[in-house]
């Protein structure tokens, strides 16, 4: 017998899994947990925005100048509407899941991989552009200054930067995975994700992404300083 069917055959629900009592409670322990991870993920970039305010607030001159400077705000608010416009997709992808519609489903979930590839895209033009002026901090770091600033602050600025915009791509690249083990799942009809309950959980995730790069790009491309 099939656990489907051993399901049916005690009054469960098809995907309810055993050791919960209903479907209820199974729902309540997804969004528990996945709160619990995203929680844990505040804290960890609470820190680096922690961070940025403390560097930015002792060196506010050198952190205007690098930002509005070298970084290219069109690239960045592109990536924003890019990322806004993935996080609508991801939210008609839990909609559709949440009515069994699993070719509207698989569509937006690939629209919303698509969005993904465009941001990382994008940011891997400006990240070469930094290595090629060689701001990534190293030995090999040089910043030029109109204002004579420190060269060893500029290179706080793009620490910072790299790290944050870094974390927030990883981010990404595992959002991509989990994307594609979704649609393969989704297409494959398998019984897990016939339940919408999975792609609600990594919607989420997704929306938390979406939200942390809304953090990022105007701390770091928008926000004056004093000079």
């Amino acid at each position: 017998m099939s656990v489907e069917a051993a399901h049916d055959a005690h009054g469960h629900h098809p995907v309810q899994y055993h050791q919960f009592e209903d479907m209820e409670q199974q729902n309540e322990t997804y969004i528990v947990g996945m709160w619990s991870f995203l929680v844990t993920e505040i804290m960890f970039f609470g820190g680096l925005f922690l961070a940025y305010s403390i560097f930015r607030m002792n060196n506010q001159a050198i952190f205007t100048e690098a930002g509005h400077r070298y970084l290219e705000v069109d690239k960045g608010a592109f990536n924003t509407v890019v990322l806004l416009t993935s996080s609508l997709s991801m939210a008609m992808c839990v909609y559709y899941a949440q009515k069994a519609d699993r070719v509207k489903q698989l569509l937006c979930l690939g629209f919303t991989l698509l969005c993904s590839f465009v941001f990382l895209g994008v940011k891997a033009m400006e990240w070469s552009k930094e290595f090629a002026e060689h701001h990534l901090p190293g030995a090999n770091f040089a910043y030029v200054s109109d204002a004579h600033l420190s060269t060893a602050k500029a290179q706080i600025f793009f620490c910072l930067y790299f790290a944050m915009t870094g974390l927030h791509a990883i981010h990404v690249i595992v959002g991509i995975l989990l994307m594609v083990v979704l649609g393969v799942l989704i297409a494959a009809r398998r019984p897990g994700v016939k339940y919408y309950m999975p792609v609600e959980m990594f919607g989420l995730y997704w929306h938390f992404v979406d939200i942390v790069w809304i953090f990022l790009f105007p701390l770091f491309y928008l926000i004056p300083g004093k000079r």
